[in-house]
């Protein structure tokens, strides 16, 4: 993975952006049509960069699967370094995934897609880095009209 910012602390209702699965990927394979665009969205991006727990997992699913074990390691010492800050499942957020699982269900929209935009709606943020056009496109979170998706 590309250097990143550092993340200080745990996500707040401030200014943070949430990053989906995509870009992560992106930036640890360097072949990929979306690397360089990612690769300059994360490093110009201010702290913290959020994931949010079930991406955690997608990403190092993917990367180990995907790219190789040396890219899931260089992401578990991006969240160790605080590169990237891992944003927990709240309680109240499994409601929130429930509904928009089953809301979405015709899209195919899963829980980790649903905990994503929990995690934006209770952080109040717009923005989401993605590469997930299918699904966040036509998501409608309860807190804007839409997520401006990035890059």
């Amino acid at each position: 993975m590309s250097p990143l910012p550092c993340a200080s602390a745990r996500a707040t209702a401030s200014d943070v952006l949430i990053v989906d699965a995509g870009p992560l990927v992106a930036v640890a394979a360097t072949r990929d049509r979306h690397y360089a665009r990612c690769v300059e969205l994360l490093a110009d991006a201010p702290p913290p960069l959020v994931v949010p727990l079930l991406v955690v997992t997608e990403v190092a699913y993917f990367l180990a699967d995907r790219i190789g074990p040396p890219a899931e390691r260089a992401f578990a010492e991006s969240l160790r370094a605080g590169e990237l800050l891992a944003e927990p499942v709240e309680p109240a957020d499994w409601d929130r995934i429930a509904e928009l699982v089953d809301q979405y269900a015709d899209l195919g929209l899963g829980m980790v897609d649903a905990s994503v935009l929990a995690a934006c709606e209770r952080l109040g943020q717009t923005e989401l880095a993605t590469l997930d056009h299918r699904h966040f496109s036509v998501v409608r979170p309860r807190h804007c009209a839409a997520l401006r998706l990035l890059p």
